[in-house]
């Protein structure tokens, strides 16, 4: 491995992207720290730590930048949302369905649009924000914002808005001329950040005096919740694929044999994401004095088995939803048609695609209850052994899968200029070919 990575300075184009990325990410963290115009951060960040609950895991998304008021204070979360509505809107309006089939300039007028929803999205998030804000200076939480008013909530609005498109310009940029996979890099130097802040926070509770039992525990948790994520991450059902014979000029093409991979969980790190996002709904209703929400958010807040009963439900429901908005069986099924490929047994066109949504569907059961376990089981153990930060399962999750991603990005660039990958010499195989 170490060789691996003293092969990445030996590429000049890999080596460019790798430092091109670091420099965007530092830029990043450094925009965590300019606060937001007539807050006092002091006052949020005590509000959170005791608190807790929903906002310490929407503090650990963002980097640190809930807490401090920043101008990334939304995070990337409104163009995730964005994305998931344009993907869903693909199913349900004829014409984003025809442009997603118009190859690549298609997919920039998507990337657009998605652009645009995701400026509107964050001036609604930054707008009900604003008015939670105020909300915690009635509710006695000391005087955190200076000047509550429309003054204060078109400046918010626009310093949050602005803020949310130049993250998502940023992410933009490391996809194009880093090392790819943007949006996931800021996430994971978010989550990543927060390490040495909990560390810290754990040393102060104990005053010093660390137990070790207590330690080896948590360590021990880590270790097996990373090996756990990189088996079901790395898991997948192989469909055999048979290529027709066809007759050409002066030989016989075809009749080769392929694999047509389906991941366990093909909905990555979106469920646990998007239902962080959700629960932070009943909080933001409280503000706007709907009866019953102020008791459901305060029951939310406080981490117990209600939060985590909604948050695997909720995962569980997004897994489900996001698999069936990404995978469309019909479509893959018409291009094994188009290619002349079959599943051995299976008819081409509707019974292929009965047996893939088949298929989707039971390895969709598999993956949602891991992304459910993995994310709700290390919190409450985290819990139980009264650890004084946020850094469970779905942060755990969201790390790892991230590191794998980037990992085989750089491996990829590694392979086409022959050299050897992170993980080592491996032989590849670029078709489903049997060796003669």
């Amino acid at each position: 491995m170490f060789q691996g990575f003293e092969n990445i300075g030996k590429v000049p184009e890999l080596r460019r992207r790798v430092v091109f990325s670091l420099v965007v990410i530092a830029l990043y963290r450094l925009g965590v720290f300019v606060t937001t115009p007539g807050v006092d951060r002091s006052v949020m960040k005590s509000l959170i730590e005791k608190q807790g609950g929903l906002l310490g895991m929407l503090n650990m998304f963002s980097g640190g930048a809930l807490e401090n008021l920043s101008i990334f204070a939304l995070g990337i979360m409104p163009y995730i949302s964005a994305s998931i509505i344009m993907q869903l809107m693909g199913l349900l309006v004829k014409s984003v369905e025809e442009m997603r089939k118009e190859g690549e300039s298609g997919r920039r007028k998507l990337e657009q649009y998605t652009r645009y929803g995701t400026i509107v999205l964050s001036m609604a998030q930054s707008y009900l924000l604003a008015t939670q804000l105020e909300g915690q200076n009635i509710m006695g939480q000391g005087d955190l914002v200076a000047n509550p008013g429309w003054s204060f909530r078109l400046m918010t609005m626009l310093t949050l808005t602005t803020g949310t498109a130049l993250i998502m310009w940023l992410g933009e940029q490391v996809t194009e001329r880093g090392i790819g996979n943007g949006i996931s890099l800021i996430i994971f130097a978010s989550i990543v950040s927060g390490i040495p802040t909990a560390v810290t926070q754990y040393w102060a509770s104990t005053g010093g005096d660390v137990e070790p039992l207590t330690v080896i525990l948590l360590l021990g948790l880590i270790l097996v919740a990373i090996a756990i994520v990189v088996f079901f991450e790395k898991a997948q059902r192989r469909i055999p694929i048979q290529y027709a014979r066809r007759q050409g000029a002066r030989r016989i093409y075809g009749g080769e044999t392929a694999h047509l991979p389906l991941k366990v969980n093909m909905a990555s790190m979106i469920p646990p994401i998007f239902a962080s996002s959700l629960l932070l709904l009943p909080a933001t209703l409280a503000n706007m004095d709907i009866p019953g929400m102020q008791m459901f958010s305060g029951i939310l807040n406080r981490g117990d088995w209600v939060f985590h009963t909604l948050f695997a439900a909720f995962v569980i429901f997004f897994a489900f939803f996001y698999t069936g908005i990404t995978f469309q069986a019909v479509d893959v099924a018409e291009n094994l048609k188009k290619q002349q490929a079959n599943i051995p047994g299976i008819r081409p066109g509707r019974q292929t695609a009965e047996y893939l949504d088949g298929i989707v569907g039971r390895l969709t059961v598999g993956g949602s209850l891991y992304i459910a376990a993995i994310c709700v089981i290390p919190a409450i153990l985290v819990q139980a052994m009264r650890v004084p930060f946020q850094f469970g399962g779905t942060s755990l999750m969201i790390v790892v899968g991230v590191a794998l991603e980037t990992v085989n990005q750089i491996e990829a660039h590694l392979i086409t200029q022959s050299y050897e990958g992170l993980t080592g010499p491996r032989v590849t195989r670029l078709s489903g070919r049997r060796p003669a």
